[in-house]
């Protein structure tokens, strides 16, 4: 029987060093490696009696089991490796990046629902407040090997705050500050639009914290009004509808497991230009002239850059 206690890892991964084998993994993180349900359920499906590990019913979620040699059935139904899936979803506000919800809110996964797809597992987090590119996946190393900061792969947000920009407030996003034992600062900060009463920020995180960027705006006087995440790496959200997603493709995986660079993604080919298409004005020339007069300006009189009338902005073909 393929099973471990925890007084007999330390054998164990000796012996499986010595074949060049990976080390036994507990039995709940097996039924989501298989792509079968997450963590949280397989311990509930363990406890209920309902796992067995090469013929035993196995009712401690400690157990320790190799996925490769044990056989593993849940309800009498043998479990089997699910092909590798990599999504990229528009996740739109007000879903939690969660697979089940006590008080039974609606989640990411019930974008997913009538798909034909295995258990995906999100790599890294949206809040439930937050929007845009979330990817999801049932291969742990790959999202592993990019949520440790040393693959220093950047997450790229536009951030709708309620003031005009100041010197001041770019500063000290760039600097940071330590709050809750956290040191919180963006690797770099640039306005996109700006308003009389609000503007859009573009902010580039290369490692992400709980409720970061949110955590920074009010230690530096501004809230957070919406915050989209547009890319990850090199990989941008496109023209992905809300709600919906799409697969990745070989390159994208492989280039985001290496790293991927934002150097290629350009911003949104609508920030900073007038509507009326007579004037367009670089990020540096916007804030300028919103810390000069206070408002912007059209030679009409109008409000040179208005926000978009539902409040969003434009991210290439995409409108948030």
């Amino acid at each position: 029987m393929s099973l471990s206690t925890p007084g007999s890892q330390n054998r164990a991964r000796g012996r499986f060093a010595a074949h060049s084998s990976p080390p036994p993994v507990s039995l709940p993180r097996a039924l989501s490696k298989f792509g079968f349900c997450s963590r949280r359920l397989a311990e509930v499906l363990i406890e209920s009696g309902r796992v067995r590990v090469d013929g035993r019913v196995v009712r401690s979620a400690s157990v320790r089991v190799d996925p490769q040699r044990a056989v593993i059935c849940v309800d009498g139904r043998r479990l089997v490796s699910a092909a590798k899936v990599y999504l990229l979803l528009n996740k739109p506000r007000g879903l939690l990046t969660t697979y089940g919800d006590p008080q039974g809110r609606k989640t990411v996964y019930d974008c997913l629902a009538g798909h034909d797809l295995p258990f995906l597992a999100p790599v890294g987090r949206l809040d439930c407040a937050s929007e845009g590119l979330l990817l999801m996946t049932n291969d742990t190393r790959w999202a592993h090997r990019l949520l440790d900061p040393a693959s220093n792969v950047d997450k790229v947000y536009h951030v709708q705050i309620d003031r005009t920009p100041d010197e001041a407030l770019l500063t000290g996003l760039r600097e940071g500050a330590v709050h809750d034992g956290e040191r919180l600062a963006a690797k770099s900060v640039a306005p996109l639009r700006v308003g009389e009463r609000n503007a859009w920020l573009e902010v580039v995180l290369s490692e992400g914290r709980n409720r970061q960027i949110r955590r920074m705006m009010a230690l530096n006087g501004a809230e957070v009004l919406r915050l989209v995440r547009v890319a990850v790496g090199g990989l941008r959200l496109g023209d992905v509808r809300k709600g919906a997603f799409r697969h990745l493709t070989d390159a994208e995986r492989a280039c985001l497991a290496a790293g991927g660079r934002t150097d290629s993604i350009r911003r949104s080919p609508t920030a900073g230009r007038a509507e009326n298409g007579r004037e367009t004005f670089s990020a540096e020339r916007l804030l300028q002239r919103a810390v000069a007069t206070s408002s912007i300006r059209s030679d009409t009189g109008r409000d040179h850059l208005r926000m978009p009338t539902d409040g969003g902005v434009a991210l290439g073909r995409h409108l948030i």
